[in-house]
């Protein structure tokens, strides 16, 4: 997580001055959907335990600030839902949770509901070592177990609103998408063994593709070799990813691994980023190395916890107004025409 932030930090730009631009552009085009501007929201699980509006309220935000959203399959809503809310595209982010005939259902769902593709996550053949969710007890909070929430007390009661909102929402819900039959909708404190069972491997693509019949994103790409094979398994983008810093520790930093993606599938199909993407001078910097968009996930999860919709909405104003800032100060009239002249090298 901080190897993504460094790296970023290490990039200076190279502005071309004396350049008056009463208006620059920000659109581009994802997989055939038109933004406002190149920034995705991430798939954030149950975003619906950070808010009560959760999901629902992060969709709509991004729909009407022209962008698209990932709805993770670990989601506090109904995909429908998510769905409907939203003016602008959503794509469904896919684990194997439950196993093949749980995702085929949910798949066949979304695709109903109208979802603008599929982004298949890859790095997480087991859950990282979070030691910040050993250490906030995540396991004991989201447990059914009474006494091991007592030691972790302090910290809940420190949120008096937020508490009163989780409870009254009907606190920790089953996965609405992860329908197991015979058991139903599973339960959150489940997700780490199902992940652990349910790695996703090359020979899946397979199968997902004639379930789905629609653009397909692999997630978590962070070499060449892996980028090659998602080209030729008939992916049509790459997430240059490392799961934020919360899946293998010592991984490059994604802003690394992007340019030896990039030579890998040579132009073929589209390379977003994500990782460590704070402030609309680092989308700047990510799209001058030749990302097509960048995804954001922990920058508009504050804003959700902070106001719910209206804080995710400021979050994209800010990320905007920062865009819209630095491409002035460069003296860039557009995002599409962002390229390596306007920053420095990265160092070794």
């Amino acid at each position: 997580m901080r190897e993504n932030r460094r790296v970023l930090e290490e990039i200076s730009f190279r502005p071309r001055q004396a350049v008056a631009l009463p208006d620059v552009d920000l659109r581009t085009r994802v997989l055939g959907c038109d933004l406002a501007l190149p920034a995705l929201l991430a798939p954030v699980g149950y975003s619906r335990v950070i808010h009560p509006e959760g999901e629902v309220a992060a969709a709509r935000a991004a729909g009407q600030a022209g962008t698209a959203y990932i709805l993770s399959t670990i989601s506090g809503y109904p995909l429908e839902d998510v769905k409907a809310a939203s003016s602008g595209p959503v794509f469904y982010q896919l684990y194997l949770m439950g196993g093949r005939e749980v995702s085929e259902a949910a798949l066949q769902r979304a695709r109903k509901a109208g979802f603008a593709g599929l982004v298949v996550t890859v790095d997480t053949a087991v859950a990282g070592m979070r030691e910040r969710d050993f250490r906030n007890g995540m396991k004991e909070l989201l447990g059914g177990s009474l006494l091991g929430k007592i030691r972790y007390s302090p910290q809940v009661l420190a949120h008096p609103r937020w508490l009163a909102g989780f409870l009254l929402d009907g606190g920790v819900r089953p996965l609405p998408n992860v329908v197991v039959p015979g058991s139903g909708p599973m339960p959150l404190i489940d997700v780490g063994a199902a992940l652990a069972l349910s790695t996703i491997d090359w020979s899946d693509l397979r199968w997902i593709r004639d379930a789905w019949r629609g653009p397909i994103v692999i997630k978590g790409v962070l070499t060449g070799e892996d980028a090659r094979r998602a080209v030729d398994e008939g992916a049509a983008a790459v997430v240059v990813s490392n799961h934020g810093g919360r899946q293998l520790d010592c991984v490059q930093a994604t802003l690394r691994a992007l340019p030896e993606v990039l030579a890998a599938v040579n132009g073929q199909i589209e390379v977003l980023v994500d990782g460590g993407i704070r402030r609309g001078g680092d989308i700047v910097k990510a799209l001058c190395l030749g990302a097509r968009a960048v995804l954001c996930g922990r920058a508009y999860a504050y804003g959700l916890a902070a106001a719910g919709e209206a804080g995710v909405a400021r979050a994209l104003q800010i990320l905007r107004a920062d865009l819209e800032r630095t491409l002035r100060l460069l003296g860039c009239p557009s995002v599409s025409q962002l390229d390596r002249s306007f920053i420095s090298c990265l160092r070794p």
